[in-house]
């Protein structure tokens, strides 16, 4: 059997099945069980071996759950994700390590994770721990034999080894900023997907607004999907009914994530309203697509590179050397100023 056959029984295409083959992320959940079933059962060895892991070598986990918060099925191509996929893939190579996937859906959680347990894929695990809570982690952590690190959240109280960002300070360098650049009339769009890096994110933008004696009142709070690049429909409402109320529009928008920033951009657009002229509005994130977007956006930029980095470093510690001692790394952030920033053209009334 060649892998023309599997695509062909499985109905996909020969570049899916190489995909599923060689354990990469590209293809959805059900897609790659189903290709990897067809294999097993018509008994399929590739010509090339370089196709399938060999089960003697260094490997690393990449562990996601998904269809849970702003992780979804397609992941990897999500702009943030996928930039941090690369470099642990970078990483984990250059250490003589190979990188594989392993993904679960978040509706089968407790099933999936005795399976991961007992397979014991690869020499350690790193985590995406983006959209999971305290328990999820803790019990994850618990079933894995392996050495694990979990990536982009952390929980202080757990024995777990975290690299996450630092939003707080992330947060707290765009609300000074836009203090800096004289808005008083400021507005917040959150996401309406609670996570562990958002709260941190409003907590540090609002320490930076009260020590300019200023607060964002909560008809300036907005709520969106975090994962639309496109303009919302939702938004443009909340923003319509708000203009309909008598407030003058703030000046400047502040965004828990760039997917968010650059959908408010948009959806401004669409009401008339032009960045930065008439409205200035911040991201937080510094995706590929923060470059793209016109005008191009002031964000946050997360280290992502080092992040992967450190993930990988410590987790390949943990691996041959197994330190007693649990760590929690802080990555700090570095604030980009671009194009869609300015200082208010207009005077603007706080509301109270």
């Amino acid at each position: 059997m060649k892998m023309e056959d599997i695509a062909k029984l499985a109905g996909v295409s020969k570049s899916a099945v190489s995909i599923a083959l060689n354990g990469k992320p590209g293809i959805g959940a059900e897609t790659r069980e189903r290709i990897l079933k067809i294999a097993k059962e018509n008994g399929y060895l590739p010509k090339n071996r370089a196709l399938m892991r060999d089960t003697s070598s260094r490997s690393i986990t990449f562990l996601v759950f998904t269809n849970s918060g702003i992780v979804l099925e397609q992941y990897y191509q999500q702009p943030f994700f996928r930039e941090l996929i690369q470099y642990i893939e970078e990483r984990s190579r250059a250490n003589g390590y190979s990188l594989v996937y392993a993904t679960v859906d978040m509706r089968s959680f407790e099933e999936d994770i005795r399976t991961l347990a007992e397979e014991k894929r690869g020499d350690g695990v790193i985590l995406l721990g983006t959209n999971l809570d305290k328990r999820q982690i803790e019990e994850i952590a618990a079933r894995l034999t392996s050495p694990l690190v979990v990536l982009d959240t952390c929980f202080e109280t757990l024995p777990v080894h975290f690299v996450q960002i630092n939003n707080i300070m992330g947060a707290y360098q765009a609300g000074t900023y836009l203090c800096g650049l004289g808005h008083r009339n400021i507005a917040y769009i959150a996401s309406n997907i609670r996570m562990r890096n958002f709260d941190d994110r409003r907590q540090g933008f609002y320490t930076a607004l009260r020590e300019h004696s200023l607060e964002i009142p909560e008809a300036n709070v907005f709520s969106v999907a975090p994962t639309i690049l496109s303009s919302q429909e939702g938004l443009k409402n909340q923003l319509t009914a708000y203009l309909e109320s008598g407030r003058p529009l703030p000046t400047a928008f502040f965004c828990e994530c760039d997917y968010i920033a650059i959908s408010a951009i948009k959806t401004l657009g669409e009401l008339g309203y032009r960045i930065p002229e008439d409205v200035s509005v911040v991201g937080f994130d510094n995706i590929s697509e923060s470059v793209i977007v016109s005008p191009e956006l002031t964000t946050v930029h997360v280290e992502k590179e080092r992040m992967a980095h450190l993930a990988v470093d410590l987790l390949i510690q943990s691996i041959e050397s197994e330190p007693v001692a649990k760590n929690k790394i802080m990555v700090d952030t570095r604030f980009i100023d671009r194009l869609s920033s300015a200082p208010p053209a207009r005077a603007s009334t706080a509301i109270t």
